[in-house]
């Protein structure tokens, strides 16, 4: 067969081959290279809208609680040593602690009361004590709730439970109850069971308010009564504190226990001393 210019079809074929494939590697190249662009620039809007998603989302995770601080009674002294062993006692359901103020046994009934809470052995805390300067205990004519009421009476209660929790914390514990603050006149009439019972400063209570308290007691709690006998508003006949030691003086009660702390047990900074010395007459 004859052909233009004498040359066969396949001649073209080689001839412009090389350039043909040479052409399309570069088309396939850009073509692949297109692809991969346009890949990324996906991967980038997804990503984004995947990080819009997660910054719209609300996060019910609750954040990592700090690590509590342990609550460890530690005696200074020998009375102390005492105290704290009546206070775990589980045997000893009621703890008279006596003694001048400093000499930690509001403190330390407060650690264990928190120490026991934490542990899971009592469900609350009630912190009460009598209202001295209040007429039969009528906190009407002070302004605001219970609670506001109570808190100049109870503040040195409230100061140790601010070294464990932070503020959100106690009040969230004093909202749910977990955290009692009341009136000694307002215990009438109750029984608290699984309870830790702080009563402070009870040199003000009468004896029948005494024996009030210590009737309100129920199972799996404990009581524990602070105060200073030296430094009363009442008279001895009519000290609720003071009729409870004679009283346990003159009968055996078990499960009732009294740890005596003194002069010696007061734990202070050292430049008080100067400073009494200073005031001196």
């Amino acid at each position: 067969m004859h052909h233009a210019h004498g040359y066969h079809p396949l001649y073209y074929v080689w001839a412009i081959g090389p350039k043909y494939w040479e052409g399309s590697e570069n088309m396939f190249q850009g073509e692949y290279n297109l692809s991969r662009a346009r890949g990324a620039k996906a991967q980038r809007r997804q990503a984004q809208q995947q990080y819009q998603a997660v910054e719209n989302t609300i996060n019910f995770r609750p954040a990592p609680q700090k690590q509590q601080r342990p609550i460890d009674l530690v005696p200074k002294t020998r009375a102390q040593e005492n105290l704290i062993l009546s206070l775990l006692d589980a045997d000893t359901p009621v703890t008279i602690a006596l003694g001048p103020a400093g000499t930690g046994k509001t403190y330390l009934a407060m650690q264990a009361a928190l120490r026991a809470l934490r542990r899971g052995d009592v469900e609350r805390i009630v912190l009460t004590r009598p209202a001295v300067g209040v007429e039969d205990e009528q906190h009407g004519f002070l302004p605001g709730d219970l609670v506001s009421k109570m808190e100049p009476w109870t503040r040195p209660l409230l100061d140790v439970i601010r070294e464990y929790y932070q503020p959100r914390d106690i009040v969230k514990m004093i909202e749910d109850q977990v955290i009692e603050i009341s009136p000694l006149a307002f215990m009438r009439g109750r029984t608290f069971k699984s309870a830790w019972i702080i009563a402070d400063e009870m040199q003000n209570a009468t004896p029948n308010q005494m024996k009030m308290l210590l009737s309100r007691i129920g199972m799996g709690s404990k009581i524990v009564v602070t105060g200073d006998v030296e430094q009363t508003d009442r008279t001895k006949q009519d000290n609720g504190l003071l009729d409870l030691c004679e009283r346990l003086k003159a009968q055996q009660a078990n499960g009732l226990t009294v740890c005596t702390l003194g002069n010696r047990d007061i734990q202070r900074h050292p430049i008080i001393d100067t400073v009494l010395k200073l005031y001196q007459d």
